[in-house]
C-alpha cells in the first residue's frame, strides 16, 4: 500500500512538471508546492553547472580507459527511447568485430540492506566490490531484479555483448577491459556521467516532449539546462513523424551548431508471448480487443502504437516508471481483462521483464517488440554507425 501511494504521488507530480502549461489553474497549496520546487530547481541547476565547471577546469578528473567509449544519454528523465538505440549500437559494433560491453547504473536494481550500504560506504568496501555482471557476453548471469529491467533486457537481447551494472562506471569499465577483454564500452544513460570521458557523445531528444517545461528537476524534467546539449557530437530526435522537427532542430541549433542531427522513430516489429516466447505478427492486433499494461515514463506513445494497428483498448493499466509488479497485481489485471472480454494483454518489453511468472494464465500476455528506423539524416544506419564509431570524432568535437 505504501509503495502504491508513493507511485500515485510520483505520477501526479510528473503530470504537473513534464509539459508547458500543465501547472496552470491549480489550487493555492499546489501553487505553493510548485513555487517551492522552483526554488529547489534553481539550487539544483547551480549545483549541476558548478559540477560541470569543475570538470571543464580539471578540478574534478575525467578518466580515460584507453579504448573506444560511446555515451548514449539524454537531457530529460525517462521516455526518450534510449534502450533500443543502445541495443542497435551494441549489436552493430559486435557484428563488426568489436568486443562490446554496456555499462549501466542499473536503475531500480535490488540494493543491499540500508545498514550494509552505510557500512560499505564508510569502509570503502563498495570501491573494492566488483560490478554486477548481468552478462559476460556468453551467458545471462542475473535476473531483472538484481540488474534492473533495462540492463536485463539488453543482456537478454544481446547474447554476445557483456552488460555490467555499477554506479561507478569507471570501475565497471576497467573490469570489462581487464576481465572480459572488451575493447569498446557503451555508457548507457551516460550524458551526465562525467567521470568517464567518452570519445563520442550521443544525445537523444524526444520529439513529442523535447525539453518539458524547460525547468530542471524537480520543477521540470530536465536533468541539466538545455544549453548543455552543446556537449553532444550527435543528436537523435526520437519518436519523429518525419514532418514537424523543424522547430526542435532550430532550438537545438541555438546551442549546438556542429552536431549531426538524425531523425528516427521507434518502429514496432512483432508481438511476443511473455510466457511461451511465441511470436505473432502485428496484424494479430487488427480488430482485437485488448488491455494495455505499462509502467514506463511515457505510456501514451505505446498505447497509440497499439491502436494504430487496429486494436481496441478496453482498459489501460498505467503504473509508475520501472514499477515492479507483484503476483497479486498481475492476477488482478488478468481477471479484469477477462471480465471486460479482452482477447489479450499488451505490454512493453521493459514491463515484460518485470512481470512475475504465473503457473497458468487464462489470457495471453504479449509484449510489443520495437526497434529503431532512421527517417532522415543518414542514408544507411549501418554505414552511419561505422562512420561514428570507427573514425576519430575530434574533427567534429563541440567545445563544452
Amino acid at each position: 500500500m505504501k509503495r502504491n501511494r508513493l507511485e500515485q504521488a510520483e505520477k501526479y507530480l510528473v503530470v504537473l512538471i513534464e509539459r508547458k502549461g500543465a501547472d496552470q489553474g491549480h489550487t493555492r497549496p499546489i501553487r505553493y508546492l510548485l513555487f517551492f520546487l522552483k526554488i529547489l530547481s534553481h539550487i539544483y541547476r547551480s549545483m549541476i553547472q558548478l559540477r560541470l565547471w569543475c570538470y571543464n577546469h580539471r578540478i574534478l578528473r575525467h578518466h580515460t580507459l584507453g579504448c573506444q567509449v560511446i555515451s548514449v544519454g539524454n537531457l530529460t528523465v525517462g521516455g526518450t527511447g534510449k534502450t533500443p538505440v543502445v541495443e542497435i549500437f551494441a549489436r552493430e559494433l559486435q557484428q563488426a568485430g568489436r568486443r562490446v560491453a554496456i555499462l549501466s547504473r542499473g536503475y531500480k536494481k535490488a540494493k543491499p540492506p540500508f545498514l550494509k550500504r552505510i557500512t560499505n560506504k564508510l569502509t570503502l568496501a563498495e570501491k573494492r566490490e566488483p560490478p554486477r555482471v548481468v552478462s559476460n557476453g556468453r551467458e545471462l548471469l542475473l535476473d531483472s531484479r538484481m540488474s534492473g529491467d533495462e540492463p536485463y533486457m539488453l543482456a537478454n537481447n544481446l547474447p554476445n555483448v557483456a552488460v555490467l551494472v555499477d554506479r561507478d562506471r569507471v570501475k565497471s569499465g576497467r573490469y570489462a577491459i581487464n576481465r572480459l577483454n572488451c575493447d569498446t564500452l557503451i555508457l548507457d544513460d551516460g550524458f551526465q556521467y562525467l567521470s568517464l570521458k567518452p570519445r563520442v557523445q550521443i544525445v537523444l531528444v524526444d520529439m513529442t516532449n523535447p525539453f518539458g517545461n524547460e525547468n530542471v528537476l524537480p520543477r521540470g524534467i530536465l536533468r541539466e539546462p538545455v544549453k548543455n546539449i552543446r556537449r553532444a557530437h550527435f543528436i537523435f530526435i526520437t519518436k519523429s513523424d518525419g514532418r514537424n522537427a523543424g522547430p526542435i532542430i532550430a532550438q537545438i541549433r541555438e546551442y549546438n551548431e556542429r552536431a549531426e542531427i538524425i531523425e528516427c522513430r521507434h518502429c514496432p516489429r512483432y508481438l511476443q508471448n511473455v510466457i511461451t516466447a511465441d511470436q505473432k505478427e502485428l496484424r494479430f492486433l487488427q480488430n482485437t480487443n485488448v488491455v494495455a499494461l505499462s509502467g514506463i515514463a511515457a505510456p501514451d506513445g505505446f498505447e497509440k502504437s497499439v491502436e494504430s494497428f487496429g486494436a481496441t483498448i478496453l482498459e489501460r493499466f498505467r503504473f509508475a516508471d520501472h514499477h515492479r509488479y507483484s503476483q497479486q497485481e498481475l492476477i488482478n489485471i488478468i481477471n479484469a481483462a477477462s471480465k471486460v472480454g479482452a482477447q489479450a494483454i499488451i505490454t512493453t518489453e521493459k514491463d515484460a521483464v518485470r512481470l512475475p511468472r504465473l503457473p497458468r494464465c487464462d489470457i495471453p500476455i504479449l509484449f510489443l517488440r520495437v526497434d529503431i528506423e532512421i527517417l532522415s539524416g543518414a542514408d544507411n544506419f549501418k554505414q552511419w554507425i561505422e562512420r561514428i564509431c570507427f573514425r576519430h570524432p575530434q574533427k567534429q568535437m563541440v567545445e563544452p
